[in-house]
């Protein structure tokens, strides 16, 4: 068992409120047992009666404080199932009412201990009570004791006056009672449903991470994979015509292994970040490579370090598709700024490649298979975070464009060096 300086905070709130109201409870139990003991009610009530009483109040007690403890447990996790034998502990506090209202009747000198027998016969009971139902309906059931009380309290011999204030104490003591017991694991509750948003905030965040660390090693490996496999092909037709420059090819695939590796660590250790001078370089670069030419129109433009971050996952993605699902021979990537915007296009007239299909006539090309991918939906999450979109689509002369725009500030800060090709 732990330590009370060993728990958390969330645990000693647990321990008090459950303790309170277990003392609660059980002074209600003491109180009625005091009042069982009283001089006059030991010589005036009958024998059989004085030494029942006390017995079945203990039981009461027992009953109800297990009844309490599977109340609480219901009321903090809702769809806890009470058990058939729940139905004891309202039988023994009606058996201990009963038997309180027996003994104050026969006791003729202190008439005025009914109002504190008949509640310490019930609190233990409506302790728990108070927990299982809407609030509508433990309203309802105090109205129905108070109904039961002003019919039963009479057969003692009281009069009206004695009779209302009797019923008027007990119903104020039950319901001052489930008030206290409710508010209290109503905050209680509401302190673990925080507990477990702040458990699925942190898994949630864990499968973000999760889905961000995919997407980077699906866009850094697309493209060099892609690479790695034309240059490999393009080394394999050469070696079978004993060309030299096929050892040039392989040391070109062993050069962009290696560069991936590094890059792949690089994400890994969460250091990453999309550059657009870099990537624009680096699509010019393994365009050409693959025979695909690539033409880079980008004046000089300051933006900030999240729109740059933003457009190289652009660049870095659709070179990625130009280059795997395209049968492209030309490929031209622009940035212009507009009023209040940035705006990237890549275009490619490989538009039949980028649905998967060859086009008609082009060459075919080695590596993953054709497929819409989910990268486009990842890069507008990346766009969408600083407040940009992304369209993709047939453009003009049979042509695949992608756009992205990105708003910009017309005083943002000239913090960053100037994007060049």
């Amino acid at each position: 068992m732990k330590s009370w300086s060993g728990r958390s905070g969330l645990a000693k709130v647990d321990v008090y409120t459950r303790v309170t109201a277990y003392l609660l409870m059980w002074c209600a139990v003491f109180a009625l047992a005091l009042l069982l003991l009283t001089r006059p009610v030991r010589h005036e009530a009958p024998l059989l009666l004085v030494v029942v009483a006390p017995l079945l109040n203990l039981a009461n007690g027992i009953l109800c404080h297990r009844f309490l403890r599977r109340a609480m447990d219901v009321y903090l996790r809702p769809g806890t199932a009470l058990g058939p034998r729940e139905v004891l502990p309202a039988a023994a506090a009606a058996a201990a009412t009963t038997a309180a209202v027996l003994a104050e009747a026969a006791t003729a000198d202190l008439t005025g201990l009914l109002p504190g027998m008949l509640g310490g016969a019930l609190v233990p009971f409506f302790t728990g009570h108070c927990l299982l139902f809407p609030v509508r309906t433990v309203v309802l059931h105090q109205a129905l004791l108070g109904a039961v009380l002003l019919a039963a309290v009479p057969l003692t011999g009281r009069s009206a006056g004695p009779t209302l204030a009797t019923v008027l104490t007990v119903c104020l003591t039950t319901g001052w009672l489930a008030v206290t017991i409710r508010l209290s694991l109503w905050v209680l509750r509401v302190l673990f449903e925080l507990r477990e948003a702040r458990d699925v905030q942190a898994r949630l965040a864990v499968a973000e991470e999760r889905l961000r660390f995919g997407r980077d090693l699906h866009d850094i490996l697309g493209r060099n994979l892609s690479v790695i496999a034309l240059k490999s092909e393009l080394a394999v037709q050469l070696a079978r015509r004993e060309r030299p420059e096929a050892v040039d090819q392989m040391i070109e695939v062993q050069r962009i292994a290696q560069e991936s590796q590094r890059e792949v660590r690089d994400v890994v250790r969460g250091y990453r970040e999309a550059d657009l001078r870099v990537e624009l370089e680096g699509a010019r670069g393994v365009l050409d490579a693959a025979g695909i030419d690539c033409a880079v129109d980008v004046p000089g433009l300051v933006l900030p370090d999240a729109v740059q971050a933003a457009l190289g996952w652009v660049v870095r993605e659709t070179t990625t598709n130009v280059l795997r699902h395209g049968d492209a021979r030309h490929c031209a990537i622009a940035v212009r700024e507009e009023p209040g915007a940035v705006l990237l296009t890549v275009e490619n007239d490989g538009v039949a490649g980028e649905t998967g299909t060859p086009a008609p006539g082009g060459r075919a090309r080695s590596g993953p298979g054709p497929g819409a991918g989910s990268g486009l939906a990842g890069l507008r999450e990346r766009l969408a975070a600083v407040g940009g979109t992304l369209e993709a689509g047939p453009g003009e002369g049979g042509t695949f464009r992608v756009t992205a725009r990105v708003p910009v500030s017309a005083d943002r800060p000239r913090t960053r060096a100037e994007v060049a090709p």
